[in-house]
């Protein structure tokens, strides 16, 4: 990004002042790269008047490649010189593309970040993006695996290797904890606390918190461990990492996924499963046993309560039990002429 000082300067203030994580900085830097090369595609069609051009005046094909290509067009001019018919212009774009609603609205929130903070710093009086309303979306409720479905993704790793076990300890941990994969293969050895069974969670940006886990886990992790000290490489093993690779280096959350991938299939369960399930599955699980909302929250470690809300439309028949068993006049009385 050093070519856009302005979204460089952003950047910077998500890593260094707000602790944003590799991964949404990632999804930030790219959205606003292709807004950019939105902008410059639009630039370059109103300048050349090319016969290839959309009907709002500019390239389609700018706009993927725009960014990239060396024009005579300032982009921080571009991206201070747009207003509210600019963004609704951009989010036709999105819509003409097939972009899913969900991915707009992301996009949209990285704009409205992004204005917030030239305001802020002085680069613009007011945001082009404060006008415009977050297209409504349809809210999809989080899909979660019932309890004998959980017992038997866990039964599928062969435990008696260092690798089985790890994978079972792995499974364990995220439905125990209700960890983010993230915060899963950050995990280190000293994180760990036996005795008082719990882990040092290092959440997102980089909020710790510390969240209990269960006998069942650590006795997982334990098993694990008990390999990985009398494998004869342990020498050359990330020291520090507690969920390692077969070369003995820190796991990505790629390979967990794609570990989980291969159980999925070995257990007849559902591919659209992914680790975020398994913390979905804790959560609603969690409610439907009567753990407190904000208990939830913090156990997640959401920001805010509405995020952990949506668990509760997965709890209606929990709440209805509760309803049917504590109100007086739930039930019809069959003695009761009315």
């Amino acid at each position: 990004m050093q070519d856009y000082p302005l979204i460089k300067n952003f950047l910077d203030y998500l890593n260094f002042e707000k602790h944003f994580s590799p991964y949404t900085m990632k999804c930030y830097a790219a959205d606003l790269k292709q807004y950019v090369g939105y902008l410059v595609g639009r630039e370059e069609g109103w300048q050349h008047g090319s016969s290839a051009l959309g009907g709002d005046g500019f390239s389609v094909d700018g706009a993927a490649k725009g960014a990239a290509t060396s024009v005579a067009v300032d982009t921080s001019t571009l991206i201070l010189r747009s207003d509210v018919n600019t963004i609704r212009s951009f989010l036709v774009y999105l819509n003409e593309q097939n972009y899913s609603k969900a991915t707009s609205a992301r996009k949209l929130a990285t704009l409205r970040s992004f204005y917030k903070f030239l305001v802020r710093r002085g680069g613009i009086e007011s945001s082009p993006v404060s006008a415009i309303r977050t297209p409504k979306q349809e809210k999809r409720l989080p899909r979660f695996l019932g309890v004998e479905q959980i017992k038997t993704l866990l039964d599928c790793p062969d435990t008696n290797n260092m690798l089985g076990a790890r994978d079972r300890a792995i499974i364990e941990t995220l439905y125990s904890s209700g960890l983010r994969v993230s915060e899963l293969v950050a995990l280190n050895l000293n994180d760990v606390d036996f005795l008082g069974e719990v882990l040092h969670v290092r959440g997102k940006g980089k909020k710790e918190r510390v969240s209990p886990i269960g006998s069942s886990a650590l006795q997982a992790i334990q098993r694990y461990l008990t390999f990985r000290d009398s494998d004869v490489r342990k020498a050359n093993f990330d020291q520090q990492a507690m969920f390692i690779n077969k070369h003995g280096q820190r796991l990505s959350t790629r390979s967990v996924r794609r570990k989980l991938d291969k159980y999925l299939l070995q257990a007849g369960l559902d591919p659209r499963i992914s680790p975020h399930t398994l913390r979905h599955s804790f959560a609603t699980h969690m409610l439907n046993n009567g753990a407190d909302l904000r208990v939830v929250q913090e156990l997640l470690g959401h920001r805010s309560l509405s995020t952990t809300q949506i668990y509760t439309h997965l709890t209606t028949n929990r709440m209805k039990q509760v309803y049917d068993s504590a109100h007086p006049r739930a039930k019809l009385d069959p003695a009761d002429p009315h």
